[in-house]
Parts: C-alpha cells; structure tokens; sequence
C-alpha cells in the first residue's frame, strides 16, 4: 500500500511570523511527532526549533544541539528531542539509537535529518526552509504518512480562506 503524501508552502516575512507558524505546528504535537527539518545554513532551523519548544512549554534557553547532538528538554505536557545530526555520518546516527527518540513519548526536532534520511520512521512531517532574503522565508513541507498528510491539508486549506 502506497503511503500517504501531503505538500504544502507556508511563507513568512518575520520571526513574528516563523514563531507564529511554529505555534500552529506545535498546537498538533503529540507523542511521536517526528520533525525533519533542513534548510541552507542561516535559513532559521534553530529559530524554528525555539519557537516550537516555547510552544510546547519547554522553559529556559533551547540552543542549537550542533555539538552535543541532542539535547532533552521537558515541555508543558511533552519532552522535546532537539537533534542536529549535521556532523554525523549515518553510520554514527545509526549507532544512537534514534528510534527511542522517534517511537517515545515525545516530540522529535531532528535539523539536517536529509542527512540520515534511511535512519528517519517512514511517517513524518519534513520542512525545508528556504531564505527568500532579509527576514522572509518559505516553508516547504511534506507529511509522510497519517496524522502529517493530513496536516497539510488542513495548512492548504487555511491559506485558500486567506
């Protein structure tokens, strides 16, 4: 059986906008929510990933993981796995035991996931940020699989009534 696939674009022109958009996200987060983000370097992952711990209710700083590669935080009703898998190879992210993260009972931010993309469950929501210049950026996203197919859906019909 063919898995289901969604799409959709979301451009924002602010950092207002970007938290905006991950408030939304956030607002369907459950346990098991799996985020594959990526975009050029500077695109804003890491705001993105910020602005959507906030919204889950993690409090204090949420940095980028670059060097400790994932980081635990507990939210308002949900941990949040932050990962950046940049300067690993697939054989090392394989060797981390990922699937805890991804089938556990949290939400998983994993920047740069093109780069263990083999490693990655089958059903997942995959962003890319793309830099439009100064502050504005598209958001171009694809649900993999049941709840993420639908979610696009429900973001394309919230831009049509726009």
């Amino acid at each position: 059986m063919e898995q289901k696939r969604g799409q959709a674009e979301w451009e924002v022109h602010s950092l207002q906008d970007t938290i905006t958009f991950a408030r939304q996200l956030a607002e369907l987060a459950k346990p098991g929510v799996v985020i594959a983000l990526d975009g050029d370097l500077g695109a804003g992952k890491t705001a993105f990933s910020q602005a959507f711990a906030a919204a889950i209710g993690v409090q204090g700083v949420v940095n980028s993981p670059t060097f400790t590669i994932i980081k635990e935080y507990e939210g308002a009703e949900l941990p949040f796995y932050h990962m950046d898998v940049y300067r690993l190879s697939q054989e090392e992210a394989d060797e981390l035991g990922l699937d805890d993260y991804f089938y556990g009972s949290g939400v998983t931010i994993v920047e740069w996931a093109s780069l263990i993309e083999d490693l990655l469950p089958p059903n997942r929501l995959a962003l890319f940020i793309e830099n439009l210049g100064g502050e504005t950026r598209r958001f171009r996203i694809t649900g993999l699989g049941e709840p993420y197919a639908d979610w696009c859906g429900q973001w394309n019909m919230m831009e049509e009534t726009e």
